[in-house]
């Protein structure tokens, strides 16, 4: 079988190069494979290698341009024939000359003779590529082969490839018209390019590879056929150095051998199919429907990768909107990417290989209407055209579809279409619209004139001056309205307008009536909450300021600092910036009778007058108790046990109990559940250690403890409440540590330095109240 088959596609070599020689000279079959047997063992070359050579110089450019031989334009290696300016005929029986004899292919290269052979199973590009290398890598050390067309553009195109990987062919599988291109250059010049010495070459062209120095050495050989060159075959070798003469010989050679594949058998230029596509375009122009003429664009491997749209009819669109011919020359899955889908895209390509008729299955497709996307079901077609593919789109949307899309709008909408002919005195309504008027269809419409007669009788002077002015003046109207349904009241609205006739008289009334009632429910609804949030917001900012003046008047901040006990305190209170109520946080700073300093910082859970009341009650029950004698721990226990059994009492609350002893220089205290009193001491900071004390009100028997701190000239304490070190979604252990360093870096002794301080630790919105006691041990006489 194989043996046959070599026999069979030998033949067909050899009976296209007879007939090419018959037309050509005139001379009878016999005669034509005479003189390619003398030709052959003349240049000492087999018949198929005489066949190749023959069919690259003689093959006529187009089907039926019988013309005489062309000359080669002094491609090495090939037969110079003198080329006349017209051609002239040729006697039935002559031999063609072959001009300088071509003996100096020499008989040694059997790798001519096994190509020739190979050729005849060549079928594409990419089978050529392969082949080549597969010859050559033994006598010319190819390690990889390219071919490149030229395209109209001047620009090249990977037709084959071989030796290299796929992502390295596709990243050089179109190559524009740039300068410093071996392929380019060797088909300007239609002359051979030999690229051996890799350092020099790297500075004077663009070299393929990745990296380039993966071949240091190339040739680049324009393969002759008739008035031009168009491909070019790129060898690619790994080791540097120069060709042989020998091998430089032989690639001429197996360019002229190629040449005789191309024309016979290889691409043809592209120029035809664009003109096809010109033409075909204003056919298309006048198709109804969405059609489209693509070809198909092939991979280096030959495989179909994409299709160029080449004509479109108006109603053609894609998915962005483009219609008609601002789709030609894009690439089909750029314009419709569902056509990648796996069914249709194999069944454009058995269409496109078998030429059967393709008709896939419905489809959702998203197209863009007046500007407006929607989604519709469509099936696509194929038919083969030459090498092309018409492809048309079938739409199934039906009138059953479009009145389902109807009802379907009128049931979310809780809308009905209503109709009333004024010739007749008709009317048509949807079913909707006999649900929306709650009317029994049984009925039928009632006529335009009695339609107020439904409303309410509030409402129906309103429609019914509507509808007069319709029908006289033609005035679109847009009216609300109710009507009674049972024991409950429907909000609708009606939206009509005129149809008017050739005489420009009214003819018909159409429009629909909507359901508004959840809708006018939830306004009313609506309008009833701000309403009520307006008299809350009322009665809370009078309760502020209610609760403001009455903090003022229990709690009022020196605007200086005062001296107790021989101490400078400074006081400061800064109320919350969010929400109107104010807080329960305060301070007490007096001398006691026996000449000791009394000072407290509390803090009530909660905000408003409540807040407030129970704020005034610790502290002025605080004060009184450690008037009388009561110990800072004794105050405390009290106040917890007021807190749990008062009526009055608002919850809970953290306080800090200190007194300080001017003889003694020392600072005695106790807390209940407050943070810790700050002692700067010598530039250095530190918090106290906290004593034992849970917060006031939250155990029936809690245990307080005390705690002894001898002050020093120059010392300083601040007592102060949460809001100071709190924020929201942070551990306090951050705000503690935050205001230990304000206080390191703005420490001085000047009075008045507690504003700048407050200022530089509260960032932002405050969200709690802020006291703050600040106590100062003079560092000498003041």
């Amino acid at each position: 079988m194989d043996r046959l088959r070599d026999q069979v596609a030998t033949s067909a070599v050899l009976e296209r190069t007879k007939g090419t020689l018959m037309a050509l000279t005139g001379c009878t079959p016999e005669a034509a494979g005479e003189q390619l047997l003398q030709r052959a063992k003349a240049g000492n070359r087999t018949l198929l290698e005489e066949c190749w050579i023959t069919l690259g110089a003689l093959m006529p450019s187009g089907p039926g341009a019988a013309q005489e031989p062309r000359p080669d334009h002094g491609f090495p290696g090939s037969a110079a024939v003198p080329g006349p300016t017209a051609p002239r005929a040729v006697p039935p029986g002559a031999a063609v000359p072959t001009g300088r004899d071509t003996s100096d292919l020499d008989d040694g290269f059997s790798a001519l003779g096994r190509l020739g052979k190979a050729l005849v199973h060549v079928a594409t590009p990419q089978d050529l590529a392969g082949c080549l290398l597969e010859e050559l890598a033994a006598d010319v050390d190819a390690d990889a082969l390219l071919l490149f067309r030229s395209l109209p553009g001047g620009g090249l195109e990977m037709i084959g490839h071989a030796g290299i990987e796929a992502t390295l062919a596709t990243q050089w599988s179109q190559i524009p018209p740039l300068s410093g291109i071996p392929a380019l250059d060797a088909l300007r010049s239609r002359e051979p390019r030999w690229l051996e010495d890799f350092e020099r070459d790297r500075r004077q062209h663009l070299l393929i590879g990745d990296p380039p120095e993966r071949w240091l050495s190339r040739a680049w050989l324009p393969v002759p056929t008739g008035d031009g060159a168009e491909v070019c075959i790129g060898v690619l070798r790994a080791r540097n150095g120069p060709f042989s003469p020998q091998a430089r010989q032989l690639l001429r050679a197996v360019a002229r051998l190629c040449a005789g594949w191309l024309r016979s058998f290889g691409p043809r230029s592209e120029h035809s199919a664009a003109a096809s596509a010109a033409a075909a375009q204003p056919v298309f122009d006048s198709l109804p429907g969405s059609a489209m003429l693509l070809t198909p664009l092939r991979a280096p491997s030959g495989e179909v990768e994409d299709y160029r749209i080449d004509a479109a009819t108006e109603e053609a669109v894609d998915v962005v909107g483009r219609t008609g011919r601002e789709l030609l020359g894009r690439r089909i899955l750029e314009c419709f990417p569902s056509m990648a889908e796996e069914a249709v895209w194999h069944g454009c390509l058995r269409t496109l290989t078998t030429g059967g008729p393709f008709e896939g299955e419905p489809f959702a497709y998203q197209e863009v209407v007046d500007g407006a996307v929607a989604l519709s079901t469509h099936a696509m077609r194929a038919a083969r055209l030459g090498g092309a593919l018409v492809v048309t789109w079938v739409r199934h949307d039906s009138s059953d579809r479009q009145e389902q899309r109807l009802a379907d709008v009128q049931r979310l909408g809780n809308l009905g279409w209503a109709n009333w002919n004024l010739v007749t005195d008709e009317g048509s309504w949807s079913s909707q619209a006999f649900l929306v008027l709650n009317r029994d269809p049984a009925l039928g419409p009632v006529r335009l004139a009695d339609l107020p007669e439904l409303a309410l009788p509030e409402d129906a002077p309103l429609l019914a001056r509507a509808v007069r002015d319709v029908v006289r003046t033609g005035q679109q109207f847009d009216v609300p309205f109710r009507i009674r349904t049972g024991d409950e009241v429907r909000h609708l609205r009606m939206v009509a307008e005129v149809v008017a006739d050739t005489d420009n008289k009214p003819a018909e009334v159409h429009g629909f009536v909507q359901d508004l009632t959840a809708q006018r429910s939830a306004e009313l609804a609506l309008v009833e909450s701000e309403q009520a949030i307006v008299t809350q917001h009322g009665v809370l900012r009078a309760e502020r300021t209610l609760a403001a003046r009455l903090q003022h008047a229990l709690l009022p901040l020196p605007t200086r600092p005062v001296r107790l006990a021989g101490l400078r305190v400074e006081v400061a209170y800064l109320p919350a910036q969010s929400g109107i109520h104010v807080g329960g946080d305060w301070f007490s700073a007096i001398e006691l009778p026996d000449g000791d300093a009394l000072f407290v910082v509390g803090d009530v859970a909660g905000h408003g007058i409540d807040a407030v009341a129970t704020m005034a009650q610790l502290r002025f029950t605080a004060k009184g108790m450690v008037i009388t004698g009561s110990s800072l721990t004794g105050a405390l226990a009290r106040l917890n046990t007021l807190l749990l059994h008062s009526r009055d009492s608002h919850g809970t609350a953290t306080m800090v109990l200190a007194r300080f002893d001017p003889a003694e220089h020392c600072l005695m205290w106790a807390q209940a559940g407050h943070p810790p009193p700050l002692l700067v001491r010598d530039g250095q900071v530190r918090y106290l250690q906290r004593p034992l004390g849970m917060l006031l009100g939250a155990c029936s028997d809690p245990n307080f403890e005390e705690a002894r701190c001898v002050l020093q000239p120059g010392d300083r304490v601040l007592l102060y409440t949460d809001g100071l070190v709190e924020r929201p979604s942070e551990r306090i252990d951050r705000g503690l540590d935050r205001l230990a360093a304000a206080v390191a870096a703005h420490h001085t002794d000047e009075p008045g330095s507690l504003a700048p301080l407050l200022t530089s630790v509260l960032h932002g919105e405050r969200r709690d109240d802020v006291c703050v006691v600040d106590i100062r041990v003079p560092s000498g006489p003041e």
